[in-house]
């Protein structure tokens, strides 16, 4: 299982406050996995020039076909723009007819608590999966 562990892109000022994003996204046939884990290394190295980003982690669970993202920044302005800047939003337009299911979850931490550990995430995205079930 291929993962990309956390790196700190931009220390973030402990006293400030992180909006940490979490998602989990399954391809809907093990074909579009080669296609979705390139699509994926693109979009990391976005992330890792983004303005406003703290810091990030990548889970490719290639067998199943389930990609996991975490990511901290310093305001839902910053995400929503690394969103739709390019590649990100042609690669998110391209992807989403491969996609079966995708899960995201937001909060938000003191900064002197990042990184956020992959079991907070996870349980996270598993509450928010089964208050939409």
């Amino acid at each position: 299982m291929p993962k990309l562990p956390w790196t700190t892109i931009s220390p973030a000022d402990p006293a400030d406050e992180a909006v940490v994003m979490a998602s989990r996204l399954e391809v809907a046939s093990l074909r579009h996995v080669p296609r979705f884990f390139w699509f994926s290394l693109v979009s990391w190295r976005q992330v890792r020039r983004s303005p406003g980003a703290f810091g990030a982690s990548l889970i490719a669970q290639l067998g199943r076909g389930v990609f996991w993202t975490l990511s901290a920044w310093e305001s839902k302005e910053a995400l929503y723009a690394y969103a739709k800047a390019e590649p990100h939003n042609s690669i998110m337009k391209r992807l989403r007819p491969t996609m079966s299911e995708s899960h995201f979850v937001f909060w938000t931490v003191p900064a002197e608590r990042l990184p956020i550990s992959w079991e907070d995430a996870r349980a996270r995205l598993a509450e928010e999966r089964a208050r939409k079930s």
